[in-house]
Formats: structure tokens, sequence, C-alpha cells
């Protein structure tokens, strides 16, 4: 368990990516910014939610790949791809362009499911195979195996003055072991592990076992080792939203402490049909959000985080807290800059 004496081995951060409609340039831009900032700070990755119809990033690949080419160490993840809009060889060869412009720097998480407001949204998807569509995990077992190098056909050879293959081009080696999958319930989390996947796990998680967040949270752990064949060394990244003050200015706090406050009533209960329960945010300097942490019955089973970053701040704000995370709570948390 990483307590004081045993330190945070990886940092990282996530973020939407919130644009202006009527700019969304600017807002793209500040998202890379921000990156090269995680790089310089000395992060070990930054990761892109993904959101479709709605004003966030809706092609963190796409993004990610120009991150890749002004970035050289940090590591450059999705959190996650909601394979229900995806094909998934065509997704496979997307994402191993990236990770071979990153030189394996991609780390991509991906989850299962219906679109969201599918019925809604399904003819212009799928107009013709709508109702055959599987949303089922065997989405993300294709997208393994056409990461990991299988045959996605029966024909490979020249015809005429081509040479075609029969897996997806181009392979990039070690993706496949840099795959994650973003779980919120015990089935997904024996699921990942049985597959060999890594595990992601944010602040939502799906109230079956008990009422209190961090225990739900460590059983998810605990069953994805449980049945990963690398047992308790298998990688499990935790990302709770964490927003440290110590920097901020009297505004900044205000707002921040605003925003915690405005979103905590949600979490005292399961919510809606699915029972899902909400992590608290974590507001305040970093000596007292290290000392909450280290309370976080989940956080002691983990030695990786990606730090959510709040949805509706400013540019400044994220530089604010990403500074602050990487020079006072990381080293908090005993974590030490690479690079």
């Amino acid at each position: 368990m990483p307590l004081p004496s045993e330190p945070l081995r990886k940092l990282g951060f996530l973020t939407i990516g919130l644009f202006d409609e009527a700019d969304p340039g600017r807002g793209h831009t500040s998202t890379l910014e921000i990156i090269q900032l995680g790089e310089e700070l000395g992060f070990d990755s930054a990761w892109l939610r993904h959101r479709h119809l709605q004003y966030g990033i809706s092609s963190p690949v796409a993004v990610l790949a120009a991150a890749s080419q002004r970035t050289s160490r940090i590591e450059l993840g999705t959190a996650v791809i909601p394979l229900g809009w995806e094909n998934p060889l065509r997704l496979a060869e997307d994402l191993a362009t990236v990770d071979i412009l990153s030189g394996g720097r991609l780390n991509p998480g991906v989850s299962v499911g219906p679109p969201m407001h599918y019925d809604q949204v399904k003819q212009a998807l799928y107009p013709d195979t709508a109702d055959a569509e599987d949303f089922s995990y065997e989405r993300v077992r294709r997208l393994l195996g056409h990461v990991r190098g299988e045959p996605a056909t029966d024909f490979h050879g020249v015809e005429g003055f081509e040479v075609f293959s029969d897996r997806v081009q181009p392979h990039a080696p070690g993706l496949g072991a840099r795959m994650w999958y973003g779980g919120a319930s015990l089935r997904s989390a024996q699921w990942a592990g049985e597959q060999g996947m890594n595990f992601l796990t944010s602040s939502v998680v799906k109230a079956e076992e008990s009422e209190d967040f961090a225990e739900i949270q460590l059983s998810h752990i605990r069953t994805f080792r449980a049945h990963h064949p690398d047992g308790e060394r298998a990688r499990v990244s935790q990302g709770l939203v964490v927003i440290p003050t110590d920097t901020a200015s009297p505004e900044q706090r205000a707002k921040y402490l605003a925003y915690a406050e405005k979103r905590l009533p949600r979490t005292a209960t399961p919510q809606g049909p699915a029972r899902m329960m909400f992590a608290p945010d974590f507001v305040g300097s970093s000596a007292e959000i290290a000392e909450r942490l280290y309370r976080h019955a989940a956080f002691r089973e983990i030695d990786e985080v990606a730090f959510a970053l709040p949805f509706t701040f400013d540019h400044d704000d994220y530089v604010q807290i990403l500074t602050d995370m990487a020079t006072r709570l990381g080293p908090a948390l005993g974590w030490q800059k690479t690079g």
C-alpha cells in the first residue's frame, strides 16, 4: 500500500478539453498547451476524455496525434473511448498509427455499452444495423485482437502492384500491453483482469456490495488483480477529481470550493436506477489532500493516478492546478519528477 513511506510511482492528469462552438480551435489549442505544460512539469501521463455531440473533444485520438508531435516523453491516454461509437478495426488502425507517431507512448482506454441517447442517435450512427449492433465486451475483444496483431482477414499477399496484409497495419509492438478498460462494476473489473488489460477506475462506481465509495473501489481493484495474469503487479490507475489550492488566488479558491460544494450532495447516496456512487471532489492544500488520500482505502492499493481536472474551469485555473499537483501534491505523495 502506498503509505507515506511507499511513494506514488506515476502521476497523471485527465481533461475533457472543452471549447466554444463559435471558436473550437481555441479550446483544442488550449488542451494541447495543457499537455505540453504537463510534460514540462514532469507528469508521467496526460489523458483525454471523449465526448460526442457535445462541446468537448470528440476525437481524442486525433488530438493526441497532434500532442505526440509537441511532446517527447509524456504518455498519452484516452479515458475513455466509448466503443459503441467505433468500428474496432478502424479504431485499431488509428491507435496503432498514433502509437507509432508517439514513439510508443499511447495508452488507449475504452469502455462498452450502447452510445448515450442511442434511440436519438442510432439512425445517424448505424442507419442499417442499429438493432443488430453488439455493444458487449465482444466489441473490446475485437479491438484487442486487431491491436495485438491477430488476423483480420484470410487474404494477404500481392495483387497486381499492391501488397496486402492479413492484420492491421501499422502494427505497433507493445500497444496491446497498454490497453486499458474503464470499469465501474465488479463484473467489468473481473472481465478486464481476465483479458490481461490494465484497469482505469474513476470517481464513479456502481454501488453493488456497499454504499461506501472507497470500499467499492477497493473491491474493484482487488477483483481485477485477482483475475489478472500479473496478479498484484497488474496496473491500476485511479482518477479522482483533485484540486490543490496552494498557489490559487482568493477568487480561484472561492470558485473551486463552490464547484465542489455544488457537486457534494450527489455523493451521499447511490444515484439513479444503476445506483452509481460519486466520489467527493478533493479541494484544499496539497498537504490536506495528501492526508485525505492516505486515508482512502482504494488509494492505498494503487501507485498510479490520473487526477481529473474539473470540466468547467479556465485555462489559467488548469495551469495553477497542474503546477501545484506537480510541485507540491506529487512530492507530498512521494512522487518524483523524471525526465
